[in-house]
């Protein structure tokens, strides 16, 4: 049987190593008390000195495992398989730069505390470039969508390197560059909503980076004094960002659906 994606092997085989390195960190966990193995599995970060193992720790680091997990699995899986539709300079463009910025997403979770300005400053700049990419392949008349996009992104980049050479930020610089960013991901959802070369699940996923973080912690706010809360659902953020950037690439190049022949009567 053939498989219904492209290179199927590398999703089942890193994901089932994962989850097997993740089963063996939760044994550790509980039977032994060590929260090293599991924070560094799942926040890629040591520093469990001191962080007791209770079942709550347990449990939220073996939901942000979870979401590594489920994001390794849609990640990998790459476009379904078939003859891959027709993609111009600007698709082909664009995919790639989905694919680096879920990459530097990524990225902002593995470098250390003193270089994560710089991994952030790269990742808002590769935003950038996506917003520029993803406004190009859309098409149409969207200047409320680029504008928001280019000042959102660029505002970061440009912000993360006020603070990389010491320069002062000025004051509600972030919010309005964040406020710009979530307006162009609302808007690009709502392109990719009524655009065939976008599958429902792509879409539902980046709703899901939007609301689900939102809904998490509302309902973990009796626990957010505690660092692995706040971590973990960072964590759980992220990997639903990604696996929107990384699908909204795969479905690009994935097959396009023909309309069934009508037999003559």
């Amino acid at each position: 049987m053939l498989s219904r994606h492209r290179s199927a092997l590398p999703a089942p085989l890193v994901t089932g190593l994962y989850g097997a390195a993740l089963t063996v960190a939760v044994a550790i966990a509980l039977f032994s008390g060590d929260l090293g193995p599991l924070r560094w599995l799942t926040l890629f970060a040591g520093g469990a000195e001191g962080v007791a193992a209770t079942g709550q720790n347990v449990l939220l680091l073996v939901l942000a495992g979870l979401a590594w997990v489920w994001g390794i699995w849609q990640i990998l899986r790459v476009p379904s398989a078939g003859t891959p539709s027709q993609q111009d300079r600007n698709t082909l463009r664009l995919r790639v730069a989905l694919y680096v910025a879920t990459a530097t997403v990524w990225l902002l979770h593995l470098v250390p505390p003193g270089i994560w300005a710089v991994a952030s400053v790269l990742d808002s700049a590769v935003m950038w470039v996506v917003v520029l990419l993803f406004m190009r392949v859309l098409g149409g008349d969207r200047e409320y969508a680029r504008g928001a996009g280019v000042l959102g992104y660029g505002g970061f980049a440009v912000l993360g390197i006020f603070d990389l050479v010491g320069w002062r930020v000025p004051s509600g610089a972030e919010s309005i560059c964040a406020l710009a960013a979530l307006a162009w991901t609302v808007l690009v959802l709502w392109a990719q909503a009524h655009d065939g070369r976008w599958g429902r699940a792509t879409v539902a996923y980046g709703v899901a980076g939007l609301v689900v973080p939102i809904l998490l912690i509302l309902a973990a706010m009796p626990f957010m004094d505690e660092g692995s809360a706040v971590e973990a659902l960072g964590v759980v953020s992220s990997v639903l960002i990604m696996i929107w950037l990384a699908r909204s690439a795969h479905d690009l190049a994935a097959p396009r659906r023909r309309p069934a022949a009508v037999e003559p009567s």
